[in-house]
């Protein structure tokens, strides 16, 4: 019953979002079909898997629409969602009473994959509801939902992490998430593609870029057209906000505040609230797991500064938590904000993953923020995302997810793991070759805590490694300690991913940052025009959405 009323549900939220596409432009010309399968042909040389590409754009081979090939590989990807999320479903009226881990499994794959038909949905509106030209202009848009979709099908497979669970594993991939990971893929490879079929097609749209308004800054560092009442929120003191401005909800633990929880006071977020929804937490130390869900977007969270605002949490693996439900603070909902504010896990070095802060939602910022933990410290789970005079701190992959994350003039600590582990900063999981994904590093400084200090060079450090096929890290102008190996990188275990993976450093400085004695698979040191793909607005498209939070950043190289 429960899996035939889910069906239901997903089933009706897609009616109507993916058009019915067009199988045949009907013109009866030879030559233009030719000219078109010349263009399907373009578009497939460069997919990973050229058959399937073929196949799924059959339908469409003749159409004189090239948009239509956007549109039928979304909604070919969308079916297999489906499919995938009523197997979930299904599994888990199944096997949902034989054990507690597979049950955490199986519905953390029905969470996800129902986020990703939302991505898929708002691609196939955009798609359906724009032309050509919105496809090319907006790609970064499009790539950036497709993404999503990629992260949270991996994300799926990875919460299958025990013995036991990898028979139920195997079903799932086999039977619907390799199919949900290929189609995706072929869908972000059609849409970087796009312009190559525009070519074949001798089509010239005398395309412009998409509009933006160009970022100027005051002395502050704050946009220079932030409205008088934005500055004041944003500028406001994290003291209490003694400029006037008056939060909606204020927590606080001696019961001054309206709320004593953090979580009463998200949840107490309106129905429809139009705007930014603050939440001022005063100082103490909130012993609280919190998610703010999909309905509560654009909220900002201040605090009275990381020393002081602090939440923390100690769930993790080693007690049987599955990894991505041990984070002490996790944020699903687009336009998040966060300042002034700690995040822990305080399980230790023991307690194996164990994630402080978990990050989904799309345009979310961490501006003088901590997050402090041990293994898998902050997960940028999906979605673009920035953090500025943030600190950071952990041992194994501490910095891990499917993310286009970007950090900033942060303190990347690297803390004493457990005897005969070895520290590594970074691990992306960018899974196919044109998702927008990866980890950058920009301006920050990397360094060995007090604890680690004495032992920092015999306990082995390293930048990254390869969690999945097309891994992605980048260390731009950043102050490298003497802690980090010559080799920097090193592979995964037991798939070393390292054929397609991509680490670069450009423009840093200290003692660990000789990139000579770097592992053979690594890029190493790139040039400056390479570089410039990963600054803040080829990246995360920095100046569409950073500069209405008011966070400082920089969108350019800062020594260079």
């Amino acid at each position: 019953m429960v899996s035939a009323v889910s069906l239901i549900l997903v089933v009706g939220v897609v009616i109507g979002v993916v058009a019915v596409v067009n199988k045949d432009n009907g013109n009866g010309d030879g030559h233009q079909m030719n000219s078109h399968n010349k263009a399907v042909t373009a578009l497939c040389n460069d997919a990973d898997d050229q058959k399937l590409c073929h196949e799924v754009l059959k339908p469409v081979s003749n159409s004189s629409n090239p948009k239509e090939y956007v549109e039928t590989v979304v909604k070919t990807t969308m079916d297999s969602v489906i499919k995938a999320f009523n197997m979930s479903d299904r599994l888990t009226v199944e096997h949902g009473k034989s054990n507690p881990g597979l049950k955490m499994a199986l519905d953390d794959c029905k969470d996800l994959l129902q986020s990703a038909i939302h991505e898929l949905e708002a691609s196939g509106v955009f798609v359906r509801d724009g032309n050509v030209q919105d496809v090319l202009t907006h790609s970064a848009e499009l790539k950036n939902w497709l993404g999503a979709v990629i992260a949270y099908q991996q994300s799926c497979l990875d919460g299958f992490d025990t013995d036991g669970e990898k028979k139920i594993q195997t079903q799932l991939h086999t039977d619907s998430l390799d199919s949900v990971g290929k189609l995706t893929g072929l869908a972000l490879d059609v849409v970087s593609g796009i312009s190559k079929v525009l070519s074949s097609l001798n089509m010239n749209l005398n395309l412009k870029p998409a509009s933006r308004r160009l970022l100027e800054v005051d002395h502050e560092g704050y946009p220079t057209w932030l409205s008088a009442s934005d500055r004041k929120l944003l500028t406001a003191k994290v003291e209490g906000g003694n400029s006037g401005f008056i939060p909606h909800a204020i927590v606080a633990k001696d019961g001054s505040g309206k709320y004593n929880t953090i979580l009463d006071a998200i949840n107490s977020y309106p129905n429809g609230h139009e705007g930014r929804y603050v939440i001022y937490v005063k100082g103490g130390i909130y012993n609280e797991y919190i998610t703010v869900d999909k309905k509560k977007p654009n909220i900002l969270l201040y605090g009275d500064g990381p020393s002081k605002t602090i939440i923390t949490g100690r769930k993790n693996f080693h007690e049987g938590v599955k990894t991505m439900r041990t984070a002490t603070f996790s944020t699903v909902a687009d336009g998040f904000i966060a300042k002034g504010i700690a995040f822990e896990n305080t399980a230790g070095a023991i307690g194996h993953q164990a994630v402080a802060l978990r990050v989904q939602g799309d345009r979310s910022a961490f501006f003088d923020c901590a997050i402090h933990g041990y293994q898998d410290t902050l997960y940028v789970h999906a979605h673009r995302q920035f953090y500025r005079n943030c600190e950071i701190s952990g041992t194994i992959d501490f910095i891990f997810g499917y993310a286009a994350a970007l950090i900033q003039n942060s303190k990347i600590i690297v803390r004493k793991p457990d005897p005969n582990q070895s520290n590594i900063v970074v691990a992306d999981g960018t899974d196919q070759k044109n998702m927008p994904t990866g980890i950058v590093i920009q301006n920050c400084e990397i360094l060995a805590e007090s604890g680690l200090q004495a032992d920092r060079l015999t306990v082995k450090t390293y930048l990254a490694r390869p969690w999945k096929a097309y891994s992605r890290a980048v260390f731009i102008e950043n102050v490298i300690g003497d802690l980090i190996q010559p080799q920097g990188y090193i592979p995964w275990a037991p798939e070393p991913n390292t054929e397609f993976s991509y680490f670069a450093e450009f423009g840093n400085t200290g003692p660990g940052a000789n990139t000579l004695g770097r592992a053979k698979f690594a890029k190493g040191q790139i040039n400056k025009q390479e570089a410039e793909k990963f600054i803040a607005e080829h990246w995360i498209q920095a100046s569409t959405w950073l500069p209405p939070t008011g966070i400082p950043f920089d969108g350019a190289f800062t020594k260079h």
